[in-house]
């Protein structure tokens, strides 16, 4: 039995070691590197090949220069700002979009709700490249968009959207919506509704109910898709370049530029390296918090 929970345990460590552990050593590896015209475009300063010799070489030689590159150009931490920014709006938006339609589908009747999650998964089914491209169809000067709203007489010229941070916006809530609704919909689906109708006893109205029930509810749906949302769109490369353009600052076209522009592969680890410390250590610190939360409600 203590075999075959070792076993079960080890599977999700052996799945962090191989896919997040070794490439991310590998990164930082890269990041402490110097620059070179070679191939690979990098000198590294640790060479596990020359043994112990190689490792106290690297520690004797070791610099962060590449790190502190980073904070003397402006590129770079106003890139995170902008990410950040940017990524924080589009979680923001994708939530007041992806609540109501997971409360709804929550809500509905049982025979409609595999429908409705057929609905909400089916962009999955179309190429994610597809998708944006069609939205640079939709926003453009010449698009679905602005021909509705001129043939509708809402607009006298056609809007600038695409090439902007709006249509930045608009790409990622579209893309990553279903991962806000499939989270939230899943804790909504399991809250005893009897408990609305027990707060609506005591005289709260309906919507004083949903706020002081429901949403505190929900709190655990709404901020995994709100991880599932922000982790994602902060490093998106994609979305930026083709809906907003050169205008558009993210770290994520950062990144790609470095490593295949510029070949700087050590700046572009550094970088890296940064974004995600970034992003691991507030989940570190939430999961912690949570963890305590639960262990004192026991």
């Amino acid at each position: 039995m203590n075999i075959r929970r070792l076993f079960l345990i080890s599977i999700p460590y052996l799945w962090l070691l191989a896919l997040f552990l070794v490439p991310f050593l590998i990164v930082m590896k890269i990041s402490l590197s110097d620059l070179a015209i070679a191939i690979p475009p990098y000198t590294p300063t640790l060479s596990l090949s020359d043994g112990w010799q190689g490792i106290k070489g690297f520690w004797a030689a070791l610099d962060i220069e590449n790190y502190i590159f980073l904070t003397e150009d402006n590129l770079y931490w106003k890139a995170y700002l902008s990410s950040f920014k940017i990524a924080l709006v589009s979680t923001a938006l994708t939530l007041l979009v992806g609540y109501p339609i997971a409360y709804g589908m929550a809500n509905a009747s049982p025979e409609w709700r595999p429908t409705l999650m057929m609905l909400v998964i089916l962009p999955f089914w179309t190429s994610f490249l597809i998708r944006v491209y069609a939205w640079m169809g939709i926003l453009s000067k010449q698009g679905f968009l602005n021909q509705f709203l001129l043939w509708s007489g809402i607009i006298d010229d056609p809007l600038v959207i695409l090439n902007t941070n709006t249509a930045v916006y608009i790409g990622i809530v579209y893309t990553y919506v279903p991962f806000m609704i499939l989270p939230i919909y899943a804790t909504l689906e399991k809250m005893d509704a009897s408990l609305i109708e027990a707060a609506i006893d005591l005289g709260c109205s309906r919507l004083k109910a949903f706020w002081l029930v429901t949403i505190p509810l929900s709190k655990s749906g709404i901020i995994a898709g709100c991880f599932l949302v922000f982790i994602p769109a902060l490093g998106e490369f994609v979305i930026p370049s083709l809906l907003g353009g050169s205008r558009t600052l993210m770290i994520g076209k950062v990144l790609w530029e470095e490593f295949f522009s510029n070949r700087d592969w050590p700046v572009a680890s550094a970088v890296a390296v940064i974004l995600l410390l970034l992003l691991v250590i507030p989940i570190i610190l939430f999961q912690r918090n949570e963890q305590k939360q639960r262990e004192a409600e026991q």
